[in-house]
């Protein structure tokens, strides 16, 4: 098929094109408790064609693009008529010109991972043992779960001589957790590992269960107004993915983000005044996920901000080169310096720990952040009690000077960094 392609952008004198060939294969596993229920594989191959088109619109040099998907058992004449549609789209998009990424070095490598060590069912059986191995209480319980394992080869072929192309393995999946008593709860929670890192998926279980007895225990909202809040495990990179979305290319270029480098972006208050860093310094470096991006540029780990300041931008190749700065392609995870407090340090005021959240978000643009409170503890200085209900509504700017992180570290897919983190005088509305 790819050869087929080819020959259709030839006769079709489509000159710039950048070509993705992905295939799959997974193995998965379907739970009831921890009945196995079935099992199931897959192996899928798609191709996905980008096509360039160079123009003059207004005495202005235009580039526009179109994609589409190329199917195996499409005639010559399909592949035609389809990348020709593409191409004649492409004329409607209206982009300032800009270069494709040129081919500095033609390669297939395989990312490095304990997964390969298994064939990929083995890799789900593992997985299922190290899920179940928590599951061993009698107040809480997992009664379902799904586990995936995935093997991606991608081979990335382009009208500048890039014919590059990668092997990947990731472990994902989700489980609920049930508690019967006092009250009928679930906690619904998914994961994705990179590597066959059995520990943090026991933990997580184990936390998991932990806090769905809990939230059978809560039964009010804490009172509203201001409090010392934590929060920990995946809304910790929610939080601290302000820094990588702010730094983007297409925000610095379309002028949403006032980020320069060399700038301590950290050290700024909500009117945009220089501001002490009282708490924790953030330093942060991108990481990749595959180790080309589908636009053929090798990705590698930069550092975006050291102690708060901005080191680099980052983005694909047309915001890019719009910016005149070097395409970086893009990052699935984030790596951040532990903090100086550890997390019994952290709980040592009053405080309220959210733990759970029903929906947690973070906007780039505003730096606001909250979520409706499914579980929490608070402190009061004397008790701790579960709570449920009411929401939180913080701002990283307001916070940024003055927040902390643990010493403790969490691993996943998309983040490795301090296992929670602690803000002060966050407005909570509650009871």
């Amino acid at each position: 098929m790819k050869e087929k392609i080819l020959a259709s952008l030839k006769r079709l004198n489509i000159e710039e094109y950048i070509i993705n060939v992905t295939s799959y294969k997974s193995a998965q596993m379907f739970f009831v408790k921890k009945s196995l229920d079935c099992k199931r594989a897959e192996n899928t191959k798609t191709y996905n064609v980008r096509v360039y088109r160079s123009f003059e619109k207004n005495g202005k040099e235009m580039k526009g693009s179109s994609s589409v998907f190329v199917y195996d058992g499409m005639t010559d004449e399909e592949i035609d008529a389809s990348l020709g549609r593409a191409y004649l789209a492409a004329s409607f998009v209206c982009n300032p010109t800009f270069e494709l990424m040129e081919c500095t070095e033609n390669k297939f490598i395989t990312m490095e991972s304990g997964l390969f060590d298994h064939t990929l069912e083995e890799c789900c059986e593992k997985a299922s043992e190290a899920l179940f191995a928590e599951d061993n209480r009698s107040d809480a319980f997992i009664n379902s779960a799904e586990i995936f394992a995935y093997e991606t080869n991608v081979e990335i072929i382009s009208s500048t001589g890039i014919d590059s192309g990668y092997t990947k393995r990731k472990i994902s999946g989700e489980f609920v957790a049930q508690c019967k008593e006092p009250q009928d709860v679930e906690t619904y929670k998914d994961f994705q590992y990179y590597d066959l890192d059995c520990e943090s998926l026991k933990s997580l279980v184990r936390k998991t269960l932990e806090y769905t007895l809990e939230r059978a225990k809560a039964t009010q909202a804490p009172k509203a107004g201001k409090y010392r809040v934590i929060i920990s495990d995946h809304y910790v990179c929610s939080v601290f993915s302000y820094y990588m979305g702010r730094a983007q290319a297409p925000y610095i270029y379309a002028g949403y983000s006032t980020f320069e480098v060399g700038q301590n972006v950290q050290a700024v208050n909500a009117e945009g005044e220089s501001a002490d860093v009282k708490g924790d310094k953030v330093s942060m470096t991108l990481v990749p996920t595959e180790p080309m991006s589908d636009e053929g540029i090798w990705q590698q780990e930069r550092e975006l901000l050291d102690e708060g300041v901005l080191k680099t931008y980052h983005g694909g190749l047309r915001f890019s080169r719009y910016l005149g700065i070097e395409p970086t392609g893009y990052f699935g995870c984030i790596k951040v310096a532990p903090g100086s407090m550890s997390v019994e340090d952290m709980k040592k005021e009053p405080y309220l720990w959210v733990v759970n959240f029903s929906d947690f978000t973070l906007d780039d643009f505003t730096g606001h952040f909250g979520g409706e409170i499914r579980l929490a503890f608070l402190f009061d200085g004397e008790k701790v009690t579960p709570v449920t209900g009411g929401s939180i509504n913080g701002s990283i700017i307001d916070s940024q000077t003055n927040m902390h992180f643990s010493k403790e570290i969490q691993k996943s897919a998309n983040f490795m960094g301090p296992y929670a983190m602690c803000f002060e005088d966050v407005s909570v509305a509650g009871v």
